[in-house]
């Protein structure tokens, strides 16, 4: 388990580690380890509400930061912060 927490308006615009303009829009999210272009599954482990995200950008200070789109379905604009499980997706037909 790891803590996630969501970047949006300070950031929307900016390059990100990967090149490509960040947009708090997109489902997209900043991690410290994994190669950029992942596609992960993160699940609130308090109410089971999930997301899949790609990974285009880094952080440093927590173990995910979420674009506020994929923060919006966590319901992280409301608690700011959650604890989440980071899951490799079963099904990726949907990201081709």
């Amino acid at each position: 388990m790891v803590e996630a927490s969501w970047y949006g308006r300070n950031y929307h615009g900016r390059p990100t580690a990967s090149g490509e303009i960040f947009d708090s829009r997109a489902f997209t999210a900043a991690h410290p380890s994994l190669p950029l272009g992942t596609i992960v599954e993160v699940r609130r482990v308090d109410d089971g509400r999930a997301v899949r995200v790609r990974v285009n950008d880094r952080c440093g200070r927590c173990g995910i930061d979420l674009s506020k789109a994929a923060g919006a379905q966590l319901g992280l604009l409301r608690d700011g912060r959650a604890l989440v499980r980071i899951e490799r997706p079963r099904n990726l037909a949907w990201a081709d």
